[in-house]
This record gives structure tokens, sequence and C-alpha cells, in this order.
């Protein structure tokens, strides 16, 4: 295809992911250097908040250092934790432990149950009234370099390929969005955010990054169950020894109630399903008795960052940096980011304003770094370096590393150095005729429900004439490979049933087939694919999930 012309705007800074970091970083930059600077987020998601999914119990400290009087500007923060219980579940009851046997650092005492989709809604709102421009349903498909090799910009709002990947009779070019200075907010797992650390070999000096598959339902429950504020947590059944994770519960206004669990993604057994113990989950006596006589309302699914302080990449690269997920700065004790994410978007702010100022252009924003290596939150996931690779060593880990957490919160530092990951979530998958096949109730319609009519509750939406975004860099090795050593994990493993292998009607075997269109970007294929032959890109603008209230 010959090269395409396409025209470019130039802003002083271009940020990638309308998410708490980018729109904390774009807000920070405007407080300081009003119209002096330029400022451009672009947003993949039809709109603001439109691909935000998280739990969320939302730590405060970061939008007290950005707009510390969002309570008087009315931002959708109004349920203060209340009660707060944590559960090891059996396949029949529970155990509670008391409050005051966990760790302090997690506590939730001060925190608030909230829809970040909402509250980036509202931080956009917040953003506009200062001068940035902020263009969702824009996706940045494409980097742009430099005379020199620094990043100097994206391409962004390419539409109307055909699926071969020639322009389309509808074709529109996109444009390139060019700026002194690229911040890559696009959450865990970003596509451009990958591309750059690989090129940059920003992860050389890291520990493989960890992910947990996070799967999310918005519940409206019968109002005498309700308790405003309450919290719940739980690990332990359905999943077994060989397999980490847990749930959250949290009661928020309008009698309504988000639902979630959360898979570690370094799990052996192949034959697991993730989403199938998701539903199973919902079974429990407890949760069941919660959930009868309600009804889901949303679905979503996204995969969490989780590897902690030893799997932080270099966070700088001539011409930008990660913010937030993007780079991993996600407390996984706690099941928060948020607040860091708006710490590591104002952070990378100071540092560009103080660059511009002097003049500079395209350069390491090595002010930025230090202050994330050296300020607030590194010290909060500092304490909570070992719980990753401390709980897939079965229960003496999961107690190991609740005495790691004691001994960090009362002298400030973990009492067991630093433990390594030892292998990537793909390389932990095992061999499919070395694990049982796994079974999983049929579901009931009420409780539990089949993935692609609960990916209708995500509101996804992807046009089918355009390349499919789920690239395979070898098409062969799903049949020929993966289908044969680990029986295709693909088919489980994804929360939204994009991936299936079927027989063909003439005879001549299975078929790998990828129905794009179900995608909600979790992004966990890019992660847990054995033969890492899988590579999420970003599809048009505005499309996927369209999440209302996550």
């Amino acid at each position: 295809m010959a090269e395409i012309e396409r025209e470019a705007m130039e802003y002083d800074v271009v940020i990638i992911g309308a998410g708490p970091a980018g729109l904390s970083a774009a807000i920070r930059i405007k407080q300081k250097a009003g119209d002096d600077v330029s400022v451009v987020v672009l947003e993949k998601g039809s709109e603001v908040g439109a691909h935000i999914l998280s739990g969320a119990i939302l730590d405060v400290s970061g939008l007290n250092e950005l707009i510390p009087d969002w309570q008087e500007k009315d931002a959708p923060i109004k349920t203060a934790v209340g009660t707060d219980e944590f559960h090891v579940f059996s396949e029949t009851g529970k155990n509670t432990i008391p409050h005051a046997f966990m760790p302090p650092l997690l506590s939730n005492k001060g925190c608030y149950i909230v829809s970040m989709g909402n509250v980036c809604r509202w931080l956009a709102e917040q953003a506009e009234a200062i001068g940035v421009e902020v263009f969702p349903g824009f996706a940045a498909s494409e980097l742009v370099y430099g005379e020199n090799g620094e990043v100097a910009g994206v391409v962004a709002g390419e539409f109307g390929l055909n699926p071969d990947g020639t322009p389309g009779p509808n074709y529109e070019p996109g444009m390139e969005l060019r700026g002194k200075y690229v911040f890559f907010s696009e959450g865990a797992r970003g596509s451009l955010s990958q591309q750059l650390i690989e090129k940059f070999d920003l992860a050389k000096d890291a520990d493989h990054q960890k992910y947990g598959l996070g799967m999310k339902e918005i519940w409206e429950i019968d109002p005498a169950k309700h308790k405003l504020g309450h919290v719940e947590h739980s690990m332990g059944w359905p999943l077994d020894k060989d397999a980490g994770g847990g749930s959250f519960i949290y009661h928020l206004e309008d009698n309504q109630v988000y639902v979630g669990f959360v898979v570690h993604l370094d799990y052996k057994n192949p034959h697991l399903f993730p989403y199938g113990e998701f539903q199973k989950f919902k079974h429990h006596p407890h949760v069941a008795e919660l959930l009868k006589g309600g009804r889901r309302t949303a679905y979503g699914a996204r995969v969490i960052s989780g590897g902690g302080v030893q799997s932080l990449p270099k966070m700088v690269f001539p011409g930008g940096a990660l913010l937030g997920c993007a780079a991993g700065t996600l407390n996984f004790a706690r099941l928060k980011g948020n607040h860091n994410a708006m710490l590591s978007g104002i952070a990378a702010a100071d540092a560009v304003v103080e660059a511009l100022a002097a003049g500079r252009a395209g350069d390491e924003l090595t002010a930025y770094e230090t202050e994330v290596r050296t300020g607030p939150i590194f010290k909060d996931i500092d304490k909570v370096r070992n719980v990753k690779p401390l709980a897939k060593k079965g229960p003496l880990g999961v107690m190991l590393s609740g005495m790691d957490m004691w001994w960090a919160s009362l002298f400030g530092k973990p009492l067991l150095g630093t433990q390594c990951h030892g292998v990537s979530d793909a390389e932990a998958t095992g061999k499919a005729a070395d694990y049982p096949k796994l079974t999983y109730p049929k579901p009931d319609g009420e409780l539990s429900f089949d993935r692609l009519t609960n990916v209708s509750f995500s509101f996804t939406n992807h046009a089918e004439e355009q390349p499919c975004h789920l690239k395979l860099k070898d098409p062969s090795v799903p049949i020929e490979k993966t289908l044969p050593e680990y029986d295709e994990p693909s088919q489980r493993y994804c929360p939204a049933g994009v991936y299936e292998v079927v027989e063909q009607n003439d005879g001549s075997g299975s078929k790998f087939v990828i129905n794009a269109q179900n995608c909600v970007h979790c992004k966990t294929c890019d992660i847990k694919d054995p033969a890492r032959n899988i590579v999420w890109t970003t599809p048009q603008g505005g499309e996927g999930p369209n999440y209302p209230n996550m």
C-alpha cells in the first residue's frame, strides 16, 4: 500500500487514554501552566468512561492532591466505606477473619465505593473547563517517531479499512497528533505501551509483569439486603490451591452491588475456565442469598497488573512516559490502583511543565521517574512487593504474605526482602495432558449466565468490515501447537467467548475462529497465550464495550 499522507496537529503534550492517570496529568498541566501549554487527550472509547472498568474502592489521596475541593465540585464520590469483611470460602460455608487480624495497610477507612467510569467522566469535565482538548472515539493506532528516534506523536482516527487492511470506499486516514512529549496512559497491557517497552527495552531490569483477570457484574438487589457502604472480599472456593484469586462485593447507592471476581493469570491448569469460576462463585450460599431476587444489569472484564515494584519497567523514554497501570503502579494487595494512577499523572505533569519551561522537548523526563520511585507511589506498592509472588505458593504462601504485610505496616519495609515471580503468566501454563479436565455447572439464567449473554450486558460493538484487531503472529499455531499441547486455552481464558475451535463441515479437521466483535478489550489473550502468538491491537475508535457505570 502506498504511503499514506496525513494532516498533522501540533500540541505541547499528547496524552493517550482518558483514564485517571491521563486526565490527572492533563488537569495538572493546565493548573500549573494554563494557556502556555497545549494539551490533548485521546480516548479510544465512544465516550470518556466507556472502557473504564475497576472495582472500585477509591483511595482519595490522589484526588486530594489534584482537586482538593472535589466534594464542592460535586464529584460522583458519595458512598464512604462503612463496614468491611474478609472471608475465606469453603464450598458451603465461610470463615470470617476479624478485621483486627488484617494488616493495617489493607484498611479501607477513608475510602469510597465509586464507578471509576463516572469519576473519569467528571474528571474530563474538569479538564475541558480549563482548556484541555478531549477527543473520545479517537483510537491511537500507530506511533510516530522523530528524526532522532524519539517518540513524536501518534496516528489516531483511522477509519474505513477493509478486512485485508487496504483502504475501503469510506476510508479516512486519520491524523498525526504530534507533541513535544507524549504520555501513554492506556491502562494495563496497553498496545502502544507494549510496543514502547519492547522498542526501548524498558523492562530489561524488571521482573516479569504479572496480571489478574478481573470480571465484574452490577446487580440491583432486594433493598432489604442492601447495606450502603458495606464491603466484602474473599479468597478460597471455588478456586483450588493451584489457582490464585478472590472476590469482591461492594454495596453502593440505589440498592446496587458490584460483584467481582479476580483470577491470577499464572494458573497452571490450561483447562481452567476463569469466567466459569466467577459464575460458580455466585452460587456459594452466602453470595446466592444476597443476589436472590435481584437482577444483573451490566458485565465487563479487564486485566489488572500486579507484579509490584520489582516488575516496574523504566517509565521514561525519549519523548514520553508510561503513566499509571501502563507501567504497573497498582497495589495488588489492596486491589487499588486509581490513586496511584492519579499520582503518576500528577508527577508526569510536574516534570513536563518544568521541561517545557526550560525549552526542552523530546528528551527523557527523568524527574518523573525519580518521583515515582521515591515518592508516595513507591512507598505504597513497596510494602506489598511480596504478596503476589508468595500467593502462588499456596496456603503457606498466603500466611507468609500476611506476615510480610504486617511487618511492612509496622516497620515500613517487607520482612522477606524481594521475592521473584519466576516466569511469565504465559510460561506458567502447563500442558493439557498433565492436568485434569475441569467441569462447570450449566448457567441457570438467574444467578449465573453464559458468556455471550453476559457480553450483551457490556454493550460491546465492533464493525465487522475492518481488519481483525486480534492478530496471530502465525495462523497455524492454534491448531498445530496450542490445541494438541494445551487444548487451546483461549477457548476458556477469554471472558467474552472470542476464540473458538470448530470442526469443519468438509471433514478437513479443526479450525480456529476469532469472533473479534465480542471482544471487551480485557487483553487476557495478549498475556496468557502459552505460545505468545496472539497480539491485541486497537480496533477503530469508539468500538468495544460501552460500560455505563463500571
